[in-house]
């Protein structure tokens, strides 16, 4: 499934110029003779129109869906959710007449499911068939479904033997083989089972480099701790996915690898310049988004050396725009880690987190502690002129883009 590279079509045929008499005496013969310029004229080459490529059709496809959309309906579209956060029970199984109503009022951007969302294939099925009907009859857009299915230690359809698929293993041990293809071969296989269940997303796979003994943390979940080596996997990893049929998401920028502590439950920090960045954590985000990656996760890392304080890179303008966007060239879709982990929540409720992650430029603000509030904190961020149209129009543009592919 391509999600760039749009090919472009034929341009209008060329025309050719006929040399005319220029005397009058010349002009005169022809007319004694009755002959006339019409003969010539009509074998003229006729000028045709260009056809529009397909990036030009695309781009028309997100005017006319951006154009339908409420500014409500564009600001749901900027959260991906786990079902709970809308429905007010745990766990989400079903998706009955309790959730048409809640995706009728928030048609969401994305839902993220757990393994206590998951039960068995026939249960699953229905759920995220269910959901994607109740997202597109509400706003025209079906939604992000994802999972985070990595392999080895986070794997929340294939530790559930009711699925009936293996476990490929951790990353780690793939990274340790030194043969790229096994990435390809593992995410393959993975993105197949889970668009064999209705998903279309995946939050894999992790990019980050464990060079850093002491940050144990992502050891486990990362191919290695040489960057070359990492961005080799990383690479195949994400053609494995794009094959299989399902978007991937590049994690957790600018790398969290070699930072100590644990961001689950607390602030995370590394103090690097750009420049030191670039040597080692961009490497595998740069081959990620080369080879067509979807979406990007920005992670909680707070980064002194580029921002001058412990601001995390998720609601950082200098890392989404600055390198994100500016220095590696990234188009596609930005989202936040979990804004519900401990290495956030210190910088704010759900709402002022929510604003901050939009107006550093993410596109889709993932899991935030309380939905409600993020989501009316940022509609009054629009009304406040805190944030602007143009600010949500620019990531509701990339998220339609990248849902065109799901939208038929």
């Amino acid at each position: 499934m391509t999600r760039r590279g749009f090919l472009s079509l034929g341009a209008g045929a060329g025309v050719s110029l006929l040399a005319g008499c220029s005397t009058g005496e010349q002009g005169s013969q022809q007319e004694d003779s009755g002959q006339s310029d019409s003969g010539d004229d009509a074998q003229q080459d006729v000028p045709q129109a260009s056809q529009p490529s397909e990036e030009e059709l695309a781009q028309q496809r997100v005017d006319e869906i951006v154009s339908g959309l409420t500014l409500e309906q564009r600001v749901a579209q900027l959260f991906f959710v786990r079902p709970e956060s809308l429905m007010g029970v745990s766990p989400v199984t079903v998706a009955a007449d309790t959730s048409k109503e809640a995706y009728s009022r928030y048609p969401v951007g994305g839902i993220i499911y757990f393994a206590q969302n998951l039960q068995n294939p026939d249960q699953t099925r229905a759920l995220l068939a269910n959901t994607t009907t109740y997202v597109t009859d509400a706003c025209g857009l079906p939604p992000f479904l994802s999972v985070d299915e990595e392999g080895g230690t986070v794997a929340r359809v294939a530790h559930n033997s009711s699925f009936g698929v293996q476990d490929v293993g951790n990353m780690c041990d793939v990274g340790a083989t030194g043969d790229a293809q096994n990435a390809y071969t593992a995410c393959n296989y993975i993105g197949s089972y889970l668009v064999d269940l209705g998903f279309n997303t995946d939050f894999a796979p992790d990019c980050d480099v464990c060079y850093n003994p002491s940050a144990t943390v992502m050891a486990k979940r990362s191919f290695g701790s040489d960057p070359e080596l990492v961005a080799s996997m990383v690479e195949q990893a994400v053609r494995g996915f794009a094959d299989a049929g399902i978007f991937c998401t590049a994690k957790h920028f600018p790398g969290i690898g070699a930072a100590t502590g644990d961001f689950e439950t607390e602030p995370i920090s590394l103090d690097k310049t750009v420049d030191e960045l670039a040597e080692a954590e961009l490497v595998p985000f740069k081959a990620a988004i080369d080879a067509g990656a979807a979406m990007v996760m920005v992670g909680h890392l707070g980064c002194p050396g580029v921002s001058g304080d412990d601001t995390p890179a998720s609601i950082c303008s200098d890392v989404v725009q600055g390198i994100l966007r500016d220095r590696l060239g990234f188009t596609g879709v930005a989202i936040t880690d979990s804004c519900g982990m401990g290495a956030i929540t210190s910088f704010g409720d759900a709402g002022e987190i929510a604003v901050r992650a939009i107006q550093a430029g993410e596109d889709m603000v993932l899991g935030p502690a309380d939905f409600t509030q993020a989501y009316n904190a940022v509609l009054d961020a629009v009304s406040a002129g805190t944030i602007t149209d143009d600010r949500i129009d620019e990531s509701i543009r990339r998220i339609v883009a990248a849902k065109l592919p799901l939208v038929g």
